[in-house]
């Protein structure tokens, strides 16, 4: 029998011991080599509220996305760009929208930062990945613009290219690039939100056609943005829920989030949000919900037992898609990131709109209650609802208060995040989405592209706060629509279109009632400069002096 000296012994160990630590420490921090790339699939609601998911305190039924926030990670603090079209060119590039041409939405105002469209000098991530070595597929709604996402990095696509008008509609649906078969359904039997998850899953059958590449999965809803649509069975099941009333749903959601730690147990409930209905200069406020009248109040309970409809729906859909992952052991290394892309839409008042976005107005009552949210009808939420989605925020989509800029976030990777369940409080925004997927996939943004310098990115990897790695004090900018918004530590300068700033301690008040403009001017000062600074250098000013659009009320000179 051979033996091997002490001294060889021991240098064989050491460098056993060596090469085990230094696998350690590839683990540990954001380097993950030792296994294969994962696969990535990104999940985007549409005028989702802060709140409306079980795991961030609401009583709509969403068991799967509550499964990957138990699994997961739950980001409270996590921000958008208070719009739709906006936050998904951000949610593409990593950039903020203004400098790809996004400030405002798919109508181009003759400004670099309202240009309507994504920017030809943008690149999208799917772009970046491709050339990683990813297969790219997007299953969803589009809203940049242009009309081919194919073009720019997906491989496949099905969904809408502007924001849905119907979901009920096939033809309102496009598969590209066109040469490809597509679902054929029955009469009577599509339903927009069902075909997303359908096609979903089909393009992740096609990604294992290549097991050797991952793959990239944009999953991007257009539920529960309006219309008011949903199957009558899943509307059936939220039809009683509904009556107690916005301010009661509002209560109760706040005590379930706190008791969840999704906020501070000394949050205090904001007041009814104020509202401006269409073309309107002069705000309003929400009623209380007791003081309405019982044909009214039947009406606007339907209205969001449809929406609550909308979201378990798309809760299952997002369900099956998991399915398909844990048939194929695909779910431990497929990093998955959950948001919305603004908050809850107020469009127009507390009573919704009918027919199409305006100030139309239908009021059901008795039998005709069972007739809304099928193919021959157009509703929107309303203001007060919309105040409830967003609880315990002030305001709603379209503004920089809580309430338009809020999402709820969740970060489910089990082969590398381990704290499940974990409840993440650092800021952070969608400009970091992109930054986090390329850390993932160890793919570096590229510093030219198509022979043009790129501009950095903004944002930063959300391992860095989930890994509670150590980090600077960031800055958050926002606009949109002339609200505007800046947030630095503990303090946020808020400002409706026209208005002055309003400065609050986000620490103690970020429900922000509590103005401190007054009380400290050197604040407002030295944070206005920044966001001066900032919307100078990312072409979003000067404000487009008409965006061309009615419901907006013109500023008073």
């Amino acid at each position: 029998m051979t033996t091997i000296p002490a001294r060889s012994s021991f240098r064989f160990w050491l460098i056993c011991s060596l090469l085990a630590f230094m696998n350690c420490l590839c683990w540990s921090g954001q380097s993950w080599s030792a296994e294969r790339k994962p696969n990535i699939l990104l999940i985007v609601a549409d005028d989702l509220g802060y709140s409306d998911l079980g795991c961030f305190g609401g009583e709509i039924e969403t068991p799967h996305l509550d499964s990957l926030a138990a699994r997961g990670v739950r980001l409270t603090q996590f921000y958008n760009t208070g719009r739709c079209c906006p936050s998904r060119g951000t949610i593409m590039t990593g950039q903020y929208p203004h400098r790809i041409g996004l400030g405002h939405m798919t109508r181009n105002l003759n400004q670099r930062g309202y240009q309507g469209h994504i920017s030809d000098e943008a690149i999208t991530v799917a772009q970046i990945l491709q050339q990683g070595g990813y297969r790219t597929f997007l299953s969803g709604k589009w809203h940049l613009g242009t009309e081919d996402p194919t073009k720019l990095g997906f491989e496949e696509f099905y969904g809408t290219l502007v924001s849905a008008k119907t979901f009920w509609d096939v033809n309102h649906f496009t598969r590209l690039p066109a040469s490809r078969a597509t679902h054929t359904y029955p009469k009577g039997e599509f339903y927009g939100t069902d075909a997303l998850g359908d096609y979903a899953i089909d393009f992740l059958r096609m990604g294992r056609h290549t097991p050797e590449q991952p793959w990239f999965l944009y999953l991007a809803f257009n539920a529960p943005h309006f219309p008011l649509h949903a199957p009558k069975e899943e509307i059936l099941k939220y039809a009683d829920r509904y009556h107690a009333g916005w301010d009661k749903i509002r209560e109760q959601r706040l005590a379930r989030m706190k008791k969840m730690g999704i906020v501070p147990p000394e949050t205090k409930l904001s007041p009814r949000s104020q509202y401006w209905d269409w073309g309107e200069a002069e705000a309003r406020v929400n009623p209380a919900w007791d003081s309405l009248p019982s044909d009214r109040r039947g009406d606007l309970a339907r209205r969001m037992a449809i929406f609550a409809a909308m979201v378990d729906r798309m809760d299952q859909n997002i369900g099956r898609v998991l399915t398909s992952l844990k048939q194929n052991n695909e779910l431990e290394n497929t990093l998955i990131i959950f948001t919305s892309d603004n908050g809850a839409c107020a469009e127009w008042d507390p009573y919704g709109f009918d027919i199409r976005s305006s100030r139309n107005n239908t009021l059901y009552w008795g039998d005709q209650l069972d007739k809304m949210g099928g193919p021959d009808t157009h509703h929107s939420v309303g203001s007060g609802w919309a105040n409830a989605s967003n609880t315990p925020w002030r305001l709603y989509k379209h503004y920089n208060h809580e309430g338009g800029i809020a999402s709820p976030g969740i970060v489910h990777w089990p082969a590398q995040i381990k704290q499940q369940g974990t409840i993440v409080s650092t800021p952070a925004h969608i400009i970091d989405i992109v930054p986090t997927l390329l850390t993932a996939a160890q793919v570096d943004y590229p510093a030219q592209w198509n022979g043009l310098k790129t501009i950095p990115l903004p944002g930063q990897s959300l391992f860095i706060p989930i890994n509670n790695s150590p980090q600077t004090e960031r800055t958050l900018y926002f606009e949109h629509q002339g609200n505007r918004a800046i947030r630095e530590g503990r303090w946020k300068l808020s400002a409706l279109r026209g208005g002055p700033w309003e400065l609050y301690d986000i620490s103690v008040d970020r429900t922000e009632l509590n103005d401190l403009a007054e009380k400290h001017p050197e604040v407002v000062k030295q944070l206005d400069q920044k966001w001066q600074t900032w919307a100078n250098a990312n072409f979003v000013l000067p404000f487009p002096t008409d965006y061309r659009i009615d419901y907006l009320a013109p500023l008073k000179q």
